[in-house]
This record gives structure tokens, C-alpha cells and sequence, in this order.
């Protein structure tokens, strides 16, 4: 009976002191990522602690309500994890537009061209094979604090350096990474002739 009181007490108190963004702030750091986007009201927070509990389609709503260019990057790379590469790319678009020459958007919108085109090439079969990520793994010592992240300061002047950013930031199975590697350049090359 007291631990209950006690335990209402401090329910009470969290309720009464942080904001429902500060609580879901906490629930976050503590990595209880679905209970904090259920009480995030702010959107981008939301879209960040859903996409962390791998509910992608949830993150990518959650951005929709944002406007900023980071959010529609955001929502852009969770539909690309769904495999709805044309949503993907309308909101790399509505990111470009906000951010002009954004490297990263430029990237990621064209990666999820190839992976459309390749979709449309194999008539949307892609054989035994699953779409979207086999496993989600997040990198703990770059926490940005549950905000929108992005790579900073790289450029990208080749091939090799545009798959490497790519590869740091999706991090899923070899097998995917190498399936929208030759995706991408087999877009290009058809793009050249």
C-alpha cells in the first residue's frame, strides 16, 4: 500500500514539473523508445523515437507534421526503409527545396531512384528477398540526443565516397547495401547513355 503511494506520488510529480516533451526526453535517453513517441508531443521528436523503435511508417507520419528540411529528410529515409522509394523521393524533393544542394538529400534521393528503378526492372519482385532493412542497429556513441542527424562537413566526389556515407548511415546487411549499391550505378550508367 505505501509503495503505491509512493509510486503515485512520483507520477504525479513527473506530470506536474516536466512538459510531456521533457518526459518523453527521459523515456528516450532510457532507450523506451515506443513509450517515448507515444509521448512526445513535439513531431520531430516523435518521428526520431519512432524510427528508433523501428516503426517506420509511424516516424515518417510523425515528420509529415514538421516542415522542416531535416524532417522531410527524415521522413524520406523512413519510407526508403519501407520500400515506397516514390515517397522516398518526394521528400528528398521537399527537402532539396528547403535546402538547396543538401549532398546528403541529393544522395539518398538518388539511391531511392535506382532502388525504384531496379523495383520496376524486376517487375516488384525481388526474388526471396525481403524489402526494407533485415536488422536495425544504431550507433550509441554518436547519440545526437534524439534530435534530426545528418553527416556533417563530408563531401562527395566519387562512387566510393557516396557509397561509404551511405553504408555509415543505413546500417543494415551487407546483401541490401550491395543489392542499392549496383542499383545506383546501373541508374547512372543508363542515365549516361
Amino acid at each position: 500500500m505505501r509503495s503505491s503511494i509512493i509510486a503515485l506520488l512520483a507520477l504525479s510529480w513527473t506530470n506536474w514539473w516536466l512538459t510531456t516533451d521533457q518526459q518523453g526526453q527521459r523515456l528516450f535517453k532510457q532507450q523506451k523508445y515506443q513509450e517515448a513517441a507515444k509521448v512526445f508531443q513535439d513531431p520531430r521528436w516523435q518521428g526520431t523515437a519512432w524510427y528508433r523503435a523501428g516503426e517506420f511508417e509511424k516516424a515518417a507520419q510523425a515528420y509529415a507534421r514538421a516542415s522542416t528540411p531535416q524532417a522531410k529528410f527524415n521522413a524520406g529515409n523512413a519510407w526508403m526503409l519501407l520500400g515506397k522509394y516514390e515517397t522516398a523521393i518526394e521528400q528528398y524533393d521537399q527537402a532539396l527545396k528547403l535546402r538547396p544542394e543538401w549532398k546528403e538529400a541529393e544522395e539518398n534521393r538518388a539511391i531511392a531512384e535506382a532502388r525504384a528503378k531496379m523495383k520496376e526492372s524486376t517487375g516488384g519482385d525481388l526474388g526471396d528477398q525481403r524489402e526494407g532493412a533485415d536488422k536495425i542497429v544504431y550507433d550509441r556513441k554518436q547519440d545526437s540526443g534524439g534530435q534530426d542527424t545528418e553527416t556533417a562537413g563530408e563531401q562527395a566526389s566519387s562512387d566510393a565516397s557516396i557509397q561509404s556515407i551511405w553504408l555509415r548511415r543505413v546500417q543494415t546487411n551487407p546483401a541490401d547495401f550491395l543489392r542499392s549499391k549496383f542499383a545506383y550505378q546501373y541508374a547512372r550508367e543508363e542515365g549516361q547513355q
